[in-house]
């Protein structure tokens, strides 16, 4: 029996590296697999998960009008995976938990749980009620706790507390922190 998987984490974790790990793993078995990204983020190009440790693969990309159902499969698709899994709308994630058990091929999903002001991206909160099995990615802040925030900083590195939910940036618009210093740290 297939499952639903969300592995989640705060910026910088290596979700992206995992994600495209466990597809080699696949792929180096002769398995073929199904990787999306999210549209919204063209940070490396369109259709890329990109790994702050340099390594990317193409992939397909969805948007809030894609559909997940088993015309996404071909007939020897062993696994699919999406990444920047937050971005997903709730009817997609029920259709990924819907494809993992009626057409058993395991969904692996990766992303955020949360946004910049501590609230829960809308995938990520469909994600950790349907997933059948959840996992957190650990990673660290910088004064070395466990990072589970995700902090929002401008062109000089300051705190920005405002702002529409979704501005990708990756490194260069973020830092993963863990919750003292989220919610110490000046804005």
């Amino acid at each position: 029996m297939s499952k639903l998987y969300f592995r989640y984490a705060a910026m910088n974790a290596g979700k992206s590296t995992m994600l495209l790990q466990a597809a080699h793993n696949y792929m180096e078995r002769g398995m073929s697999v199904k990787l999306y990204t999210a549209g919204v983020d063209d940070r490396h190009g369109i259709g890329v998960i990109h790994s702050r440790l340099g390594i990317e693969r193409t992939a397909l990309t969805y948007d809030q009008t894609t559909a997940f159902d088993s015309s996404i499969l071909d007939s020897n698709t062993a696994c699919v995976f999406v990444d920047e899994a937050q971005f997903l709308t709730p009817p997609q994630v029920h259709q990924l938990h819907r494809l993992a058990h009626l057409a058993d091929v395991p969904v692996i999903c990766y992303g955020l749980r949360s946004d910049f002001l501590g609230m829960p991206f809308e995938g990520a909160a469909i994600l950790l009620t349907l997933a059948d099995d959840i996992e957190e990615i650990k990673t660290i802040c910088a004064c070395g706790k466990k990072a589970s925030m995700n902090a929002r900083i401008d062109g000089q590195g300051k705190r920005v507390r405002t702002g529409e939910q979704i501005l990708i940036g990756g490194n260069v618009s973020y830092r993963a922190t863990c919750p003292d210093c989220f919610y110490r740290e000046p804005g």
